[in-house]
């Protein structure tokens, strides 16, 4: 009777995992495991980019990746984990239910943006958490060529000075210029928690994004939060009104809900705790990769963070691993010792850091080809040539 490794996603974390268990399966010659990835669509959503304009494009199709190694696709979205059962059910894309069996589980349903309870948020901002709330910021962005011009017209308020919120800001002046006309007066206005710009990103990188901020014109409101959001504009937490038609919210990111079903310790982000082999603790069966694991990347004390960077490698070792742990071989622990950043700060160019205390290494174009190469090549998924493809999932090769 054939065995079965189910994966939940399409996200970095999942494809990788997908892509790595075939690869062991092949290694060992084993053609009695199967492979499923369950996931709303059928792509790789680059989801770093949806700053971006043209976010629409910012996909890669894996049907023709998965028939080339052998891993079967099913449309739909999973709703329910049975433990006990080794069974998940699912909504297929027309809403219908469904269920599917497994020996071995990697969840890889990824993060979503944390959306509190703030007046009109849910009405009036807009996001670049998913391909569907990007594309409708672009559509709103160009619309407003068709606004009477206003003040409230040509600013726009980002709420949140994490990576998305700057890399997002910093790309606005250029895309409401590209809209507005080259010679209209714009605002962009970053309203963040922190004492000081990017306060939580350390000394090495901090002064490249204020030199960047400065020379882009944008705006830091510190020590404030958006308490309100309406069609015109927000209101801060002290009271001050801001007028805007665009908001974006891009603060905080929570793991998939779906961590909730199952028992095992969480972390503030809702991400469960895996030991070195990316198996959830106090499981027996179940693995996490990509967003929904809060995994140890070596024995300082630094965890794996939300990103692409780390979802990749986890991706690859917990496909490893839970191949591995059906066949009874030796897994692979996760091991990413090396951090690096780089944040993309628009036509001023990029910064890109390495360590945990982000020391200075690039600043300005040669790290915005840093960015540029990261962003369309690195983190897109292998070629659907079998060998490739397989090659690349090995969980040894360093991401960095």
């Amino acid at each position: 009777m054939q065995q079965h490794i189910l994966i939940l996603g399409a996200g970095f974390g999942g494809v990788w995992s997908a892509l790595s268990a075939a690869r062991l399966l092949d290694l060992h010659d084993r053609r009695d495991v199967g492979i499923t990835v369950l996931a709303p669509q059928a792509e790789l959503r680059i989801r770093p980019r949806f700053y971006e304009p043209d976010v629409g494009k910012m996909f890669a199709p894996l049907d023709a990746l998965f028939d080339t190694v052998g891993i079967r696709f099913v449309q739909g979205v999973a709703t329910h984990i049975d433990e006990p059962a080794h069974r998940v059910g699912y909504q297929d894309a027309d809403g219908r239910p469904g269920e599917l069996a497994y020996d071995r589980l990697v969840l890889a349903t990824g993060s979503q943006l944390a959306r509190p309870p703030v007046p009109g948020l849910g009405t009036y901002a807009f996001d670049v958490d998913q391909i569907e709330s990007a594309v409708r910021l672009e559509r709103h962005l160009d619309g407003l060529k068709d606004w009477p011009a206003s003040p409230g017209r040509n600013t726009v308020v980002i709420a949140g000075g994490g990576f998305t919120g700057i890399e997002t800001a910093t790309e606005m002046p250029a895309r409401l210029r590209a809209v507005l006309g080259a010679d209209q007066d714009v605002r962009v206005i970053v309203v963040d928690r922190g004492p000081q710009v990017a306060a939580a990103m350390g000394d090495g990188i901090r002064p490249s994004i204020v030199e960047a901020s400065e020379h882009l014109g944008i705006e830091w409101i510190l020590g404030a939060t958006v308490s309100a959001v309406d069609a015109n504009g927000v209101t801060l937490d002290d009271g001050r009104r801001i007028e805007a038609k665009t908001v974006i919210w891009t603060v905080g990111f929570r793991a998939s809900p779906l961590t909730e079903q199952l028992a095992g310790v969480r972390d503030h982000q809702g991400r469960l705790h895996v030991d070195a082999n990316l198996k959830v603790k106090g499981q027996g069966d179940i693995f996490a990769a990509g967003d929904v694991a809060y995994a140890a990347t070596d024995e300082l004390g630094n965890f794996a963070v939300m990103s692409c960077q780390h979802a990749i490698s986890l991706g690859r070792h917990a496909g490893n691993n839970v191949a591995a742990d059906l066949l009874g071989v030796a897994p692979t622990p996760y091991s990413q010792p090396k951090y690096v950043t780089c944040l993309d700060l628009g036509a001023w160019g990029a910064v890109y850091t390495e360590g945990w205390d982000r020391q200075l290494k690039l600043v300005k174009q040669p790290a915005k080809e840093l960015k540029t190469q990261i962003n369309t090549q690195w983190i897109y998924p292998p070629a659907a040539d079998r060998r490739v493809a397989l090659a690349a999932a090995d969980p040894a090769i360093p991401v960095a």
